[in-house]
């Protein structure tokens, strides 16, 4: 049963993560600003995923 938990909870947090990426790739910040934001959700992909949501930049509507 904890395998099947695990594994659902890393799928989750590597769809979230894509649409992260994607969607710092695709924002009209600095290419030096996207390149960090993009390791640092790579590298803590947890944890990056959380700072980017909280302080990454914000699209203007």
């Amino acid at each position: 049963m904890g395998f099947e938990v695990g594994g659902l909870f890393g799928l989750l947090i590597l769809i979230a993560d894509v649409w992260a990426i994607i969607h710092i790739a695709q924002s009209r910040s600095a290419p030096g600003q996207k390149a960090l934001w993009i390791v640092l959700v790579l590298v803590l992909p947890v944890l990056g995923l959380v700072l980017w949501l909280v302080f990454g930049p914000r699209a203007k509507t």
